[in-house]
């Protein structure tokens, strides 16, 4: 039989980033110098991009020295926001909108006296700034257990790239610790609606392939979880960033290679990455060739 390519229905650049991007170009096409706190999105081709159009990256806000400064979709926290202004710079804020309403939801609770428990990666840019909402009253965290002794008043929320199902097991296991101590508990599903759409294409295409490819940044939070979902099925799969990284050994023996693609994936990356799989997985009646 021949070899078929699946592709998931959602994948590819989510609005937040579309919309980030094409705020980036405007203000670069403004003219002037301008740089971005941190990667606008964790792609190394869609940073490449923007650096031809001008706008280079500063690793922290003392690395910055033009006069206008892109916050990225990742979001910063607020005292960040107040050193911006207090130097006088022209802020481009194109935080996404499902990040700005898990700041939004930290700072309510903090200022409700709730402890706020963010179920993230503690390291990653955007944990970073909701945790600067929270105002010293949050913590991140994947592990339940080590949160800690539970006040009365607990307020939980997600990084907005993380799946479902492991922050309703999350919950779960918090709830259950705080039990005999918290007398109220509040949850908030800030998880972004494009990723769970993403994950979910992902997941339906993973159960129907004998391989899975997964493209985006190897530091993309939204692009590892993907990966995470499709091999959560018992699935062969594989997170590259290029076509480069396609290895014919992968494909030996396989009758369906499914596709899919992280939010902060270009058009044009997953494009090289099918033609690549394209090019591996000639029809050869049973499976790719070797």
């Amino acid at each position: 039989m021949d070899v078929e390519i699946l592709r998931a229905s959602e994948m590819g650049f989510c609005p937040g980033v579309r919309r980030a991007i094409e705020m980036a170009r405007k203000a670069a096409a403004e003219g002037g110098q301008i740089q971005s706190l941190g990667a606008l999105v964790h792609n190394r081709w869609v940073v490449s991009h923007l650096a031809e159009k001008g706008i280079r990256v500063a690793q922290s806000l003392d690395q910055v020295s033009a006069p206008t400064v892109v916050i990225s979709s990742h979001g910063v926290g607020p005292q960040t926001i107040e050193a911006m202004r207090t130097r006088g710079l022209r802020i481009v804020d194109t935080t996404c909108t499902f990040v700005r309403s898990a700041q939004e939801a930290a700072e309510n609770l903090a200022e409700a006296g709730f402890m706020v428990v963010i179920y993230g990666d503690a390291a990653h840019p955007e944990i970073q700034g909701v945790l600067g909402w929270a105002r010293g009253g949050g913590v991140a965290t994947l592990d339940a257990a080590t949160v800690g002794r539970l006040p009365r008043k607990v307020g939980l929320l997600s990084q907005t790239t993380q799946s479902p199902a492991g922050f309703a097991g999350f919950a779960g296991k918090l709830l259950a610790l705080g039990l005999e101590r918290t007398a109220e508990f509040r949850v908030f599903n800030t998880i972004c609606s494009a990723t769970q759409k993403r994950q979910a294409a992902a997941l339906d295409v993973a159960r129907r392939v004998d391989l899975m490819i997964v493209v985006g940044g190897h530091d993309s939070a939204n692009t590892r979880r993907l990966a995470e979902v499709c091999a959560s099925t018992g699935v062969e799969t594989h997170h590259i960033e290029t076509a480069d990284e396609l290895a014919p050994r992968w494909f030996a023996r396989k009758a369906r290679v499914g596709l899919t693609a992280g939010a902060s994936t270009a058009d044009a990356t997953i494009e090289e990455v099918e033609l690549g799989l394209t090019s591996l997985c000639r029809p050869t009646g049973t499976a790719c060739e070797k």
